[in-house]
């Protein structure tokens, strides 16, 4: 989307999902059209991503994935992605966006998802990718580098209630 494209939801109230790491995404909803109006992959540098918050920053709150590292990662990518995560931090401060972290767990358990159990990763992020397909119709093609954060939305759509 164009920055002339996204200049039009300036004044709207706005809920943005972010699910961190660089297979996550970020996806920003107008309360006031009751429409995804940017959902993509997570932006490659700090500056990208500060660069998107700050086109949003006005009258939006952040629903930010809080998650841990995963067994098995190394320490060098559990470091990078802390750093990542501190980068989102900061940009949300830098922007004045109110957030709240939530735990994946959380999220699912709200939208009714279950959890991953004894499934493979592949086949729960397919889950998780059909179920945003099913909230989100008219979004297109929907990747598993979106489906979180669109789910994240979805799940601060419900707790801002009236709100939004």
């Amino acid at each position: 989307m164009e920055n002339k494209d996204r200049a039009k939801f300036f004044k709207h109230k706005k809920i943005i999902g972010i699910d961190p790491g660089a297979n996550g995404g970020i996806s920003v909803y107008s309360c006031d059209d009751k429409k995804i109006i940017e959902s993509r992959k997570m932006p490659s540098t700090p500056q990208e991503l500060l660069q998107l918050l700050r086109i949003y920053q006005c009258n939006s709150v952040c629903y930010l994935e809080r998650v841990q590292g995963l067994p098995g990662m190394g320490a060098n990518n559990m470091f990078n992605f802390g750093k990542g995560f501190g980068h989102i931090e900061m940009a949300l401060l830098a922007c004045h966006i109110p957030f709240t972290e939530v735990t994946p767990q959380k999220w699912q358990k709200e939208l009714q998802l279950g959890h991953k159990g004894t499934k493979t990763t592949s086949v729960w992020k397919n889950k998780l990718r059909d179920k945003a397909s099913q909230l989100f119709p008219n979004i297109g093609r929907i990747t598993l580098d979106i489906s979180d954060s669109l789910l994240i939305v979805e799940y601060g759509r419900i707790i801002e209630g009236s709100k939004c």
